[in-house]
């Protein structure tokens, strides 16, 4: 029989938590979904999209990866390594002035985060678009990897998430 990994279990249940707030609640409205299999890395991504049902300006993105190291660690049960599989939240929003909205994005993420590592913002825009709209796009990383300990967490990621949304929203 075949025997989930972490990464299997973890994909489960923050498909089910996202979902739930899709379908049941319907605080959110999912906008994208990618399940990868990379065979040239041997790695896997799940992430999921979505945005606040009555303001989606903004949106958000819970991203899952692991890579064949952490796999291979957990199916030969590697006493040595602690398999893991890493987690990144992405936001996105459209602006008009980097200089003002850039410091006002990155504090609403500080103050409701406090994250070890300082959010990364990178922003896109077309050549040529009149008038210019940046995409912003904010990207939370954390230093450590996760593993199935952490899914009693995912419901409280998803509650900060919204929360980052909604105050994205209002900038």
């Amino acid at each position: 029989m075949f025997d989930p990994t972490i990464f299997d279990n973890l994909k489960v249940g923050i498909e089910n938590a996202v979902y739930d707030l899709d379908n049941l609640d319907e605080v959110i409205r999912v906008t994208d979904r990618k399940d990868l299999l990379d065979m040239a890395t041997f790695s896997r991504t799940f992430s999921l999209r979505f945005e606040l049902s009555l303001q989606p300006e903004a949106s958000a993105e819970i991203c899952l990866e692991t890579g064949v190291r952490d796999l291979a660690a957990e199916i030969l049960d590697n006493s040595e390594d602690e398999p893991g599989c890493e987690l990144k939240l992405r936001f996105y929003k459209n602006m008009t002035d980097a200089s003002v909205e850039c410091p006002a994005l990155a504090q609403i993420v500080e103050d409701i985060w406090k994250p070890e590592l300082s959010p990364i913002q990178t922003i896109r825009y077309i050549h040529g678009d009149e008038p210019l709209l940046l995409h912003n796009t904010i990207e939370l990383l954390f230093p450590r990897k996760i593993n199935e300990e952490q899914m009693s967490d995912i419901p409280n990621i998803l509650e900060f998430m919204l929360r980052t949304l909604e105050e994205l929203n209002q900038v």
